[in-house]
């Protein structure tokens, strides 16, 4: 009885009709190859059930085949009902699984796990980190860019450090929804703020004061976290202190909807005595009472976005340093 013999990589590039190397750089994730190639070669490995030997590949290559996306929140953080978290993950998985690689999901929410996720990357067992939702003035992205492990942040570091990072356009999506308010005839427009240790909650600020100054019109600030807890407590916070306003712009879905529910609880009306506007567009976010207006940013295509470029420059191409995604405003009956 005799064995099947497994295919090879030359026959591969004979099924492909690309040469060895070509099949090596394909099979080991170069994105230097042009696409339709690319495609030819998947086929061929496909067509033949080409295994490639990944033991071999990592000591020939020093690459491990796996990228880790760093997140410094609590998993209850993570793992709830914000949108944005799962979001970025889809992104990453979707690109990732197209240049066969593995996705190494860490947290670091507590000192313990960002010592962990330090020694883990430090350690060189992944090829590239992605790193989401910095809070302040993390040392570790430059640590490791230092240390020449390719890095690509969600959001611009904080503390002047000059990585790679993709984000959204948060000042232009906040100022398009201000002057929404404003152009409706709203003087008296408050915003449940972000938190500002995060790029995205310091942006968004930025667009609202921006926006409503230009405009003549005060601030009316008060502050959250991004949750609904803190969105009900930063509304109630902005009744007391300005009874009066007219329009509420929320850092996020989250805090919107409890704006929203905060609101109703006052007696007054949406949109009729207070519009108010959200940011992200999560999926609930059509199914509020009144539907929410809010600013839409494209989190899965953040994820894909970030993931692409850190392959980039694993492959040693060079990258910009800032790649901005456009926001949308999606009116609904909230305003």
């Amino acid at each position: 009885m005799t064995t099947a013999q497994r295919p090879t990589l030359e026959a591969v590039a004979r099924r492909a009709g690309v040469s060895r190397a070509t099949v090596s750089r394909v099979v080991n994730g170069s994105t230097t190859v042009a696409e339709s190639i690319r495609d030819a070669v998947r086929r061929a490995v496909e067509e033949l059930g080409y295994v490639p030997n990944l033991a071999a590949r990592s000591l020939v290559t020093q690459r491990t085949d796996s990228v880790a996306l760093v997140m410094p929140e609590e998993a209850t953080r993570v793992f709830s009902d914000d949108q944005v978290f799962p979001g970025i993950i889809r992104g990453v998985s979707q690109e990732l699984e197209a240049a066969d690689k593995q996705l190494v999901l860490m947290l670091a929410g507590s000192p313990a796990g960002h010592q962990r996720v330090e020694r883990y990357t430090t350690g060189r067992h992944v090829d590239g980190v992605l790193f989401a939702s910095l809070h302040g003035e993390d040392p570790l992205p430059g640590t490791l860019a230092r240390l020449g492990i390719p890095v690509v942040c969600s959001g611009r570091p904080l503390g002047g450090a000059q990585l790679p990072y993709v984000d959204v356009d948060h000042v232009g999506g906040v100022s398009r929804a201000v002057r929404y308010l404003i152009e409706g005839g709203r003087r008296r427009i408050a915003t449940i703020a972000g938190p500002q240790d995060m790029v995205a909650g310091i942006e968004r600020l930025v667009g609202y004061r921006e926006t409503v100054a230009d405009a003549g019109l005060p601030e009316l600030v008060a502050f959250g976290d991004f949750t609904r807890e803190s969105g009900g407590a930063a509304m109630r916070q902005l009744l007391a202190e300005h009874p009066d306003l007219d329009a509420v712009f929320a850092a996020s879905d989250l805090m919107a909807h409890a704006a929203l529910r905060t609101l109703r609880e006052s007696g007054r009306r949406v949109p009729a005595d207070v519009a108010v506007i959200g940011f992200d567009d999560i999926e609930t976010a059509a199914y509020t009472e009144p539907p929410l207006t809010t600013v839409r940013q494209p989190i899965v295509e953040l994820g894909r976005a970030m993931t692409r470029q850190l392959l980039r420059i694993a492959a040693g191409e060079d990258v910009e340093q800032a790649f901005i995604l456009p926001t949308e405003l999606i009116v609904r009956d909230s305003a």
